[in-house]
C-alpha cells in the first residue's frame, strides 16, 4: 500500500456527546455493545399493531429531536472544554445530519436557535444523504481543519424512530421479521431501527494542544465513494466499500496489518452483509482471517442518518476499552461469509487503529479510520 506523508495538521476528537437507547453518555452505550446486550423492545411510542416488525431501540422518555441534538452538542462542547456564552464559538461551524422529510427545516432551525446559547453562530450545513450523512459530515469537518479553514468543527446528528419511517421500512421488507438485527448471521432477515443523537468536536491537533485539550482519539483517515449500482440494492462485490476503505487507509498511510478492529456497516440485510463481507476480503486479503469484525448496530439499532456518528462513538470507545463490540443476534455461520466475528465478550483487544464503515441507498459508502490519541 502506498503511504501519504502525514499532514502538518491532524484532526482529533476532543468532545463527544451521545444519547442512545441505553441513556446519556458513551459509557452505557460502550458497556452494552461490549456485552452484546441489544436494546430492542416493543415499540409503544406509536401503534405498530399492523406492522410485521414491532421492535426498535428507543430512548426512554425521548425529548423532541432538536432538544436531543442540543443535549448531545452541549455534552460534546462541555467535554471538549470549549467556552460558552453567545458569540464565544463564532469560528466553529456546525454540520448537522438529519433525515430528509417535511420537518427537516423545522428541526434544523430549532437546533440553530438553541446552539446560539452555547456560543455557536448556527447551523452551517445540513446533511441528508441517508445512512452515510453523518460520516460525510465528519469527513468534511476533517478536511476543513486540515486545510486550516477552521480550528475546529462541530458535527451533530439525530434520528428518532417515527411512525412514517417505521411504516416505510416495514412495507419495504427492510426490517427484521423476528425483531432482531443479526449481522452476517445465518437466518438474518433485516435491520431494526434505533434512536440516536450524537455530537463530536473535530479539532486541529495544534489548536487542541494550544488550549490544553486532551484528545479522545484521532481521525487518521477517511474515504468516500459512490458506485451508483442501484437505488437500494448494494453492488454484489462491494466495490464501492473497497474504494472507500482503501482511500481511508491510504490517506492515513496505515498498513493493513495495523488495523485491529472493523465496526462494519452490518445492517442484517442478506444482500448488504454479503457484499460488505466480500469487500472486506478484497481489502484485507488473508489478513481478514485474524481481523476482529462486528456490527454495533446489532445492539443499538440502525439510526439512519445518525448511524455513522453513533458507530463512530462506539469505535472510539474500543481504542480505550477492554472490550470489542459483540456481533449480537448470532444464530450460526452463513456459508458465504467468512469473517472473524466478535461473538462473545469481553475480548481484551485494544486496537491501535479501528475502521468504521457505512453504506447507504444509492450506492454511497464511507470509511472512517480512527487511531488512539
Amino acid at each position: 500500500m502506498s503511504s501519504s506523508p502525514p499532514p502538518a495538521v491532524r484532526p482529533v476528537f476532543t468532545g463527544l456527546g451521545v444519547l442512545s437507547a441505553f441513556g446519556r453518555g458513551l459509557a452505557p452505550l460502550a458497556a452494552a455493545t461490549g456485552e452484546g446486550r441489544p436494546g430492542f423492545a416493543e415499540v409503544t411510542r406509536f401503534d405498530v399493531g399492523r406492522r410485521t416488525t414491532r421492535t426498535a431501540a428507543l430512548l426512554p422518555d425521548p425529548p423532541r429531536l432538536a432538544d436531543a441534538v442540543l443535549d448531545a452538542v452541549a455534552d460534546a462542547c462541555g467535554q471538549a472544554g470549549l467556552p460558552g456564552g453567545r458569540g464565544a464559538l463564532d469560528d466553529t461551524p456546525l454540520l448537522l445530519a438529519l433525515h430528509s422529510d417535511l420537518r427537516t427545516g423545522e428541526v434544523a432551525g430549532a437546533v440553530a436557535e438553541g446552539v446560539s446559547a452555547l456560543g455557536l453562530a448556527g447551523v452551517t450545513r445540513v446533511y441528508t444523504g441517508a445512512c452515510v450523512a453523518a460520516a460525510t459530515a465528519v469527513a468534511d469537518a476533517a478536511a476543513l481543519v486540515v486545510a486550516g479553514r477552521y480550528p475546529r468543527v462541530l458535527v451533530a446528528a439525530g434520528h428518532l424512530v417515527e411512525p412514517g419511517v417505521f411504516a416505510a421500512f416495514d412495507a419495504g421488507r427492510a426490517l427484521a421479521r423476528d425483531g432482531e438485527l443479526r449481522p452476517f448471521s445465518d437466518g438474518r432477515t433485516g435491520t431494526v431501527l434505533g434512536d440516536a443523537a450524537v455530537a463530536v468536536v473535530v479539532e486541529a491537533d495544534t489548536a487542541a494542544e494550544r488550549r490544553g485539550a486532551v484528545p479522545l482519539a484521532r481521525l487518521a483517515g477517511w474515504g468516500r465513494s459512490g458506485d451508483a449500482h442501484h437505488v437500494c440494492r448494494p453492488r454484489p462485490d462491494g466495490e464501492g466499500v473497497v474504494r472507500a476503505a482503501r482511500a481511508a487507509l491510504t490517506r492515513a498511510g496505515v498498513a493493513l496489518a495495523e488495523v485491529g478492529y472493523v465496526n462494519a456497516n452490518g445492517t442484517g440485510s442478506p444482500m448488504s452483509d454479503l457484499a460488505e463481507a466480500r469487500a472486506l476480503r478484497e481489502v484485507f486479503g488473508e489478513g481478514l482471517d485474524r481481523l476482529p469484525v462486528s456490527s454495533s448496530k446489532s445492539v443499538h439499532g440502525h439510526a439512519l442518518e445518525a448511524s455513522a456518528l453513533l458507530e463512530l462513538a462506539v469505535t472510539i470507545a474500543t481504542l480505550d476499552g477492554a472490550r470489542l463490540p459483540v456481533n449480537a443476534g448470532w444464530l450460526g455461520p452463513d456459508p458465504e461469509i467468512d469473517l472473524n466475528l466478535v461473538l462473545s465478550g469481553p475480548r481484551p483487544d485494544r486496537p491501535r487503529y479501528a475502521l468504521s464503515l457505512n453504506s447507504a441507498f444509492g450506492g454511497a459508502n464511507t470509511a472512517l479510520l480512527v487511531a488512539a490519541a
